[in-house]
Formats: structure tokens, C-alpha cells, sequence
């Protein structure tokens, strides 16, 4: 990494982005780990691909009767990768 790029000169600021890119480093680990253990295509992705088929996920956040609805696009082809990982992270027990 260097610390050349890092993107501050004080060392406060570039302690809380070390700390968010390993936070999102592990987010993409668990969640290959936990949720797509069964996946061909996204158990080995890379960031960049995990993040193109599930985190910028076309849909839209709705209201209807005090409930928020998640509404994906039919046609997106990870629709089920992202359902399914979703279900299996939210059935996991709370940490204690």
C-alpha cells in the first residue's frame, strides 16, 4: 500500500481508512464464505465483480403500509445469487 497512498498527510484520517478498507475487505470474505458457499460463479470472485453483480443491485426501495419493500428488476441476472445470499445471512444467529 504505501503510505504514499494513502489519501490524507494526517494520521488520523488515514487510520479510519485503513480501518473501512479492511472493514470492506471482510464484508467481502464473509459474505462469499456464509452466503455463496454454493455459488459456481461467485464463490471466487473478485471485489470488483462481486460488487458489479450484488452490491449495485438495480431495484428500487419502496413504502406501502409502514413496510419497506425491496423491489429488484426481473431481468437482472443475479437476482437469485442476491435472495438467496441475503436469506442465508439474515437466518444467521445474532453474535453474543
Amino acid at each position: 500500500m504505501g503510505l504514499r497512498n494513502l489519501p490524507s498527510k494526517t494520521w488520523n484520517v488515514n487510520v479510519g481508512w485503513v480501518l473501512t478498507c479492511n472493514l470492506a475487505a471482510d464484508l467481502h470474505a464473509w459474505t462469499r464464505l456464509l452466503g455463496l458457499h454454493d455459488d459456481a460463479e461467485l464463490v471466487c470472485a473478485e471485489p470488483q465483480t462481486l460488487r458489479y453483480c450484488l452490491w449495485h443491485l438495480p431495484a428500487r426501495l419502496v413504502s406501502h403500509a409502514r413496510r419497506r419493500i425491496l423491489k429488484i428488476s426481473v431481468t437482472w441476472p443475479w437476482k437469485n445469487a442476491f435472495l438467496i445470499c441475503w436469506q442465508r445471512l439474515c437466518a444467521l444467529p445474532a453474535p453474543t
